[in-house]
């Protein structure tokens, strides 16, 4: 069933759910998706270079949005290396690793960054990109908040890496509205469901 709405609408019905949703529930899912940082590292994971590094770049999750930095610190536990975003004047974002709670500060619109230097290319790097997302449908199109600083920094990304949107079971959905610029996501985790594939991306 497709649902003709426009992605104001979408944006509005979503964030007033997460608003609603109780405290025991997102710290429910807040874990749930932190006990799939091993599926996680173990799917961006280089095949056949078990001693190359792999890195994963993530976000810090606020307001509403699923997660906790429980997640970061189990894809670290799991050997991975977490690059976070730093956010600056409209355009690509810039990237630098997350060393532990202690090594964040509070950032541009409220967002908390990591204190260290950015890295040098740091998304082109990654070899998964977890993707803050309002939801994703099962083609892979995703529903952000609109600022456009995702779609113009994964351009910069690995034509290899795995694009994975973070959402609650509920906003993984069968159609959302798309855009020529979005970039579609490869992959969807949800609280429940855990790491999945999405449809109709190929190659990754």
């Amino acid at each position: 069933m497709t649902d003709e709405r426009d992605k104001t609408a979408w944006r509005a019905d979503i964030l007033a759910r997460r608003k609603a949703l109780p405290a025991e529930v997102r710290e429910r899912e807040a874990t749930a998706l932190a006990a799939a940082a091993g599926e996680l590292v173990a799917a961006a994971a280089e095949p056949g270079q078990a001693d190359r590094t792999t890195w994963v770049a993530a976000y810090v999750p606020v307001g509403g949005e699923p997660g906790s930095l429980a997640l970061l610190d189990a894809l670290r536990a799991g050997g991975a290396r977490v690059l976070l975003p730093v956010t600056g004047e409209p355009g690509p974002l810039e990237w630098a690793e997350y060393t532990g709670p202690e090594g964040l500060r509070r950032g541009r619109f409220g967002l908390r960054e990591p204190v260290g230097d950015p890295v040098v290319n740091g998304i082109a790097m990654a070899a998964a990109i977890l993707v803050p997302a309002l939801a994703v449908d099962r083609r892979g199109v995703r529903l952000g908040r609109g600022a456009g600083y995702y779609d113009r920094s994964l351009s910069a990304s690995r034509a290899d890496a795995r694009l994975i949107a973070v959402v609650r079971d509920e906003e993984l959905v069968d159609r959302l509205p798309e855009e020529s610029h979005d970039h579609r996501m490869g992959w969807a985790l949800t609280p429940l469901g855990g790491l999945r594939r999405l449809e109709d991306r190929a190659g990754n």
